[in-house]
């Protein structure tokens, strides 16, 4: 209740534009939300005209459900900190992080499937809230604190998998490990609500940090001051919110997300290896960008990270089963960051106009 009258409420119509009331909400025809749901339907309607095997249950669109899980908790473990204005670039080392302790746990501790998750989920708090106390106590940029987390993760990670593991890899799995990767949400249950044979059980833990990240900025005094924070970090201060805290907060949460989703790498591929999250730095954030949230801070959108995740997976999907190589491929994901960054500029221009012109 605070916030309403905090000394940051000018620029929360932009700052909070997924909680605010109607009047705070961006025109229709910037709604990113809406353009990426149109552009998804349409280029996987045109992907499977085109090869009528995408639309096949078990060898495309499993997988791709299964990839767009991870890579969408992945892209919300970057929201987190570009809602207070911050970026974590060791986004993937955070979540190799995480994954080793799962393997460790299952190996030498011989750990239940939902123990050794835990274990991985508070490795990875715990070293994403280093980086923020960091970041908080020093005032260095997150830029450069995540950078040389990552780096320092990448030695640490491969020097423990190489004293621990005989093959740089933990392949001990536990029970019920085989079937999160392989079943649908179909084979556990019947009836409609449980979905098609294509729906991966993977996917519950995405819609899992979905729902609660999105009931955390939309209900929760946390969620709010952290959209402040990351909207006017000095006029946040001074209105009484602990930034430090929220500092820390943000990038904790973070680390929870990405070890989440270096649990979900590792069970697709059925083992824990140093390389899980290497990939993980560019989709991070494209969904989270193309979703809508702002490289600034202030603006989050939790559902525009899944459909910007998706609209990523799908061309890259479609584009692999049209024969495109790998190097065309990145170049087209490239182009895809770039005219994202141009939308988040634009959107910017559009919010301020919005919020002067209703002063």
């Amino acid at each position: 209740m605070s916030t309403t009258t905090a000394p940051p409420a000018p620029p929360a119509p932009d700052a909070t534009a997924e909680t605010a009331g109607p009047s705070g909400r961006l025109p229709f025809w910037v709604n990113q939300q809406l353009g990426l749901f149109v552009l998804v339907i349409a280029l996987a309607a045109l992907f499977g005209l085109l090869r009528p095997a995408f639309f096949n249950a078990q060898f495309v669109l499993f997988p791709l459900l299964s990839d767009i899980s991870t890579l969408t908790v992945v892209a919300l473990a970057q929201m987190v900190v570009l809602s207070v204005g911050h970026m974590n670039l060791a986004v993937g080392r955070m979540a190799s992080f995480g994954a080793m302790f799962a393997g460790l746990g299952y190996d030498r501790l011989h750990l239940p499937l939902i123990l050794g998750l835990l274990l991985c989920l508070v490795a990875g708090t715990a070293i994403g809230a280093l980086a923020g106390w960091v970041i908080a106590r020093t005032g260095v940029s997150s830029f450069v604190v995540t950078l040389a987390m990552d780096f320092a993760l990448l030695g640490l990670v491969s020097l423990l998998y190489t004293a621990l593991t005989d093959n740089a890899a933990f392949t001990t799995t536990p029970s019920g490990m085989a079937e999160l990767r392989s079943y649908s949400l179909a084979d556990i249950c019947a009836g409609p609500i449980c979905g098609s044979n294509a729906i991966p059980q993977l996917g519950q833990f995405a819609v899992l940090a979905l729902v609660g990240l999105g009931f955390l900025y939309r209900y929760t005094r946390t969620g709010r001051e952290l959209l402040l924070t990351g909207a006017n970090p000095a006029a946040a201060e001074l209105s009484g919110i602990p930034t430090g805290r929220r500092i820390i907060t943000a990038h904790a949460l973070s680390g929870l997300l990405a070890a989440l989703a270096g649990f979900m790498a590792a069970v697709s591929t059925g083992s824990f290896r140093a390389s899980i999250g290497g990939e993980f730095m560019l989709p991070s954030f494209l969904g989270a960008v193309l979703g809508g949230t702002l490289l600034t801070g202030g603006v989050v959108s939790v559902l525009g990270a899944l459909l910007g995740t998706s609209l990523v997976d799908v061309i890259r999907k479609g584009l692999d089963l049209l024969g495109v190589g790998l190097e065309s491929l990145n170049i087209y994901l490239g182009g895809v960051l770039l005219l994202a960054l141009s939308a988040d500029r634009i959107r910017n221009v559009v919010s301020y106009r919005k919020v002067v012109r209703s002063t």
